[in-house]
């Protein structure tokens, strides 16, 4: 199925989804190179699947797509999640690892990732979408979505409200291959958004798209029950 600049899988259900990128996730190991990982617990689940399916990550180097400003132990931390169900559970780790160290505060932390990041070129960005349509830590008509530096401080937008640290629009879609996972009913609105309607800034998910790569979304059918084929 196409949508908007986008290729469209819809599956029947949350497992499914997890299922499919987790598959995604255990060829990256094969290929290597520099990999997103997003929050949210359907990525979980496919990061529990990967770490199964390719247990030695030692060909790859991590990032995250936008952090939450609490300690890596905390529960809101996306590292954190990502540590319990991804790299606890890893033979091997992956050669690096680039977390974004939020309990320094949002402009510092930023700060630090920026200067990690450099001019790095992700192979595969994962990301979700919330159900006001924000994505990574952009959410709707805020500010940061015309800024242009890699990595931005960020106001809380939505639950937790708390600090963030996000990559910007345009490092976002610096990635050669972005992949976005969707399920459940609550986010089938800001699926039609995202991925059919026009883009605007009022869904700042329908204005990431690859520039010059793939942009795919894994959807269920509960998350894609307002697309039409």
């Amino acid at each position: 199925m196409k949508g908007r600049d986008i290729e469209l899988v819809v599956v029947e259900d949350e497992n499914e989804v997890a299922a499919v990128v987790a598959k995604r996730l255990a060829r990256v190991v094969d290929e290597g190179g520099n990999v997103v990982l997003t929050g949210g617990k359907t990525p979980q689940r496919a990061y529990e699947q990967a770490a199964k399916e390719a247990p030695d990550w030692s060909s790859v180097s991590l990032w995250w797509g936008d952090e939450r400003c609490v300690p890596p132990e905390d529960d809101n931390s996306n590292y954190g999640a990502a540590k319990k169900s991804l790299l606890d559970n890893l033979e091997r780790w992956p050669r690096e690892v680039h977390r974004i160290k939020g309990e320094l505060g949002k402009e510092r932390a930023a700060a630090d990732y920026a200067g990690e990041l450099d001019d790095t070129q992700f192979d595969l960005l994962l990301l979700g979408i919330g159900p006001d349509g924000h994505v990574a830590s952009l959410f709707p008509n805020a500010p940061t979505l015309r800024q242009r530096k890699r990595v931005l401080p960020s106001e809380a937008g939505f639950e937790p409200f708390v600090d963030r640290v996000t990559l910007s629009l345009p490092t976002l879609r610096s990635a050669s291959e972005i992949l976005f996972i969707v399920a459940g009913e609550a986010k089938a609105d800001a699926a039609r958004r995202a991925f059919v309607e026009d883009p605007s800034p009022a869904t700042p998910s329908s204005l990431v798209r690859a520039a010059a790569g793939r942009t795919i979304a894994i959807l269920d059918r509960a998350a894609a029950a307002g697309i039409r084929s």
